[in-house]
């Protein structure tokens, strides 16, 4: 059974679920045939995740993700990106080894293609439902979907050495 979260696991939580959503929202090219955009929110979800573990992964990807949906008037998705970026926080945590001195080892890599893989997939789905076209959804959707996870990927390495390093996160994990 999970131990309860402390106040300072809110706290943490709260950032990160903040810095996904100012990351989705910073920079954002939208996508006319989904309906969506890219953004670089996938770089802060791999970065709670693999740096926090699964659950501050899941909760600050579903919720960042799906704030920014909202406040971006993009309010169709809000639900569908609350289930697949939450379920791709927590993916990447289960799978991440966090105890790695090192980021760049085979099971964060993995970690990553399966949560660019899942998060792309997810739209895929999300899109042909809601839009009835599948080909619309996989031409026009997955590759970008796809990208954007990559993305994220690539623009977490170097965020993430860098928090790793940091004093901020050697007290955080050390206590």
């Amino acid at each position: 059974m999970n131990k309860p979260l402390s106040v300072r696991d809110l706290t943490l939580i709260g950032l990160l679920t903040a810095l996904v959503a100012v990351a989705t929202m910073i920079i954002k090219v939208p996508i006319p045939a989904t309906q969506g955009y890219i953004h670089l929110g996938d770089s802060m979800i791999f970065l709670a995740a693999i740096l926090f573990g699964r659950r501050h992964g899941a909760v600050a990807a579903g919720l960042g993700s799906a704030l920014a949906d909202i406040l971006l008037g993009y309010t169709a998705y809000a639900l569908p990106t609350l289930i697949i970026k939450g379920l791709m926080g927590y993916m990447v945590g289960v799978i991440a080894e966090q105890q790695s001195e090192s980021l760049l080892n085979i099971r964060n890599i993995i970690a990553m293609i399966v949560g660019a893989v899942w998060m792309a997939s997810g739209y895929l789905a999300t899109a042909t439902i809601m839009y009835g076209d599948f080909t619309a959804a996989l031409v026009g959707g997955f590759p970008s979907d796809l990208l954007q996870g990559f993305g994220g990927a690539v623009l977490f390495i170097p965020l993430g050495i860098a928090l790793k390093k940091s004093s901020f996160y050697k007290d955080y994990v050390l206590k």
